[in-house]
């Protein structure tokens, strides 16, 4: 199976040991990762911003980067989103507008084979124990791209609950959103304010030393929360915490 990480622009520019991460654990499993150096924004960003036209070359480019491999994971739910949910709208609306098909057409080969880690994990390796130890009370966010978008369901804490010296605590309010939603940060910043505010107190109740999640991005805008509220706690990507072993603990 020839593999490609979609490292993605927030992990690249800000959370490169991400990346590395998923490497690192998949090596272990046994999987051969290719990192194709012509990857660039999936045009998320843009299109969510209402710059949809602009995003189709983003589109077109991803598809041609990653077309070729039979499966492309990515450590970002909102940016596996994009691909999966999104790029095939972009596709049926330039039909619409009388573009004609080839979006549509250029797109489609790698919407089915992108996956999010953990779906990666469970769904194609068939794994929930990947050899994992990471001796800490963590708590578990569902971020909203992986909760509606992806419906990645209880994946991430299966793969949670099975690494050895781990106890997982229940989050309070666990499916309600942190607030940070890309360009909605800034443009209601208090609003987001007052909801990450909300979302690092209920973490905080549970007495854990790690909050988790499978996006950097929405745990760059709760560790900045916590940051400025003195909380005590980390927030860590699942991916730092399922290559962790005792031969190789997490920094």
């Amino acid at each position: 199976m020839r593999v490609a990480l979609f490292l993605t622009c927030v992990n690249d520019t800000l959370y490169p040991d991400t990346g590395r991460d998923v490497v690192r654990l998949l090596h272990r499993l046994g999987v051969d990762v290719d990192f194709p150096f012509a990857q660039t924004c999936c045009g998320q960003a843009h299109y969510n911003t209402g710059y949809r036209h602009e995003a189709e070359p983003m589109a077109r480019r991803h598809a041609e980067v990653f077309g070729d491999y039979d499966a492309v994971v990515t450590p970002s739910g909102s940016c596996a989103a994009m691909v999966r949910e999104l790029y095939p709208r972009m596709g049926e609306r330039a039909l619409a507008e009388g573009r004609g098909s080839a979006l549509a057409e250029a797109v489609a080969p790698v919407v089915p084979k992108t996956y999010e880690l953990t779906e990666f994990l469970v769904d194609v390796l068939g794994v929930t124990d990947v050899g994992a130890w990471y001796p800490h009370t963590v708590t578990y966010h569902p971020t909203c791209h992986g909760l509606r978008a992806l419906g990645l369901g209880d994946r991430p804490r299966r793969l949670l609950e099975a690494v050895e010296g781990l106890e997982l605590v229940e989050l309070p309010g666990a499916d309600e959103c942190c607030g940070f939603g890309g360009t909605f940060a800034v443009k209601n910043a208090d609003v987001s304010a007052a909801m990450g505010a909300d979302k690092v107190r209920n973490a905080e109740s549970t007495g854990a030393q790690v909050l988790c999640a499978a996006d950097n991005s929405c745990l760059m805008h709760i560790g900045g929360i916590m940051a400025r509220l003195r909380v005590g706690m980390r927030p860590v990507h699942i991916a730092e915490i399922l290559a962790s072993t005792k031969e190789e603990p997490a920094v």
